[in-house]
């Protein structure tokens, strides 16, 4: 699936919608409210998968997501930018004086598609560093890396190897059996 950049317009809107639910948490401690008549295209009207980071000063602060679209693309925004702000188990919930220096940035993500590989090699081959995010499945544990992370981790088998310990399971695990998905992102920041 080929998803279409997103307008400047809808982009605005999506990170000032995030910073806004946030603040809105903070002032009535319940997530908010928009009219579908503020919302600028019908494009920010379909389901779409998301993941909402916060960071400050170029380290995570936050970071919540879904792998699949169950809202409208808007709520989805101000829903995961409530739980990437006050919810992810990682940090403690971020504070009112916080907010000014925190960067909200938005990843809407295609639909995953699962990787065939027959061995270890083969699924390095067929991994695109910087435009696949990937997610790893073992029984029951599972992690993803959006597309973005490649940044920080651009070797293929230490970006899985991460991968694997953040689902819990070993650092070589992705060279035996595992359940590999892979997806793209259209991602904006603040």
């Amino acid at each position: 699936m080929v998803m279409n950049e997103y307008t400047q317009l809808e982009k605005q809107f999506l990170l000032e919608l995030a910073r806004r639910a946030i603040e809105f948490y903070f002032e009535k401690g319940r997530e908010l409210e928009i009219n579908e008549s503020e919302i600028p295209s019908s494009r920010l009207k379909e389901e779409r998968a998301v993941f909402v980071t916060l960071n400050q000063n170029n380290d995570l602060r936050g970071c919540i997501g879904c792998l699949e679209a169950r809202l409208p693309l808007y709520q989805e925004v101000i829903d995961k930018a409530i739980c990437a702000a006050f919810q992810d188990p990682r940090f403690l919930p971020l504070s009112k004086e916080e907010l000014p220096k925190t960067q909200i940035s938005i990843s809407v993500l295609t639909i995953p598609k699962p990787l065939e590989f027959q061995d270890p090699q083969e699924l390095l081959n067929k991994l695109t560093p910087e435009k696949d995010g990937v997610i790893l499945k073992k029984g029951f544990n599972s992690a993803t890396y959006l597309p973005k992370v490649w940044e920080e981790l651009p070797d293929k088998e230490l970006f899985l190897s991460s991968l694997c310990q953040k689902a819990g399971l070993e650092s070589d695990a992705w060279k035996g059996k595992i359940e590999v998905s892979t997806y793209q992102s259209v991602d904006f920041e603040e």
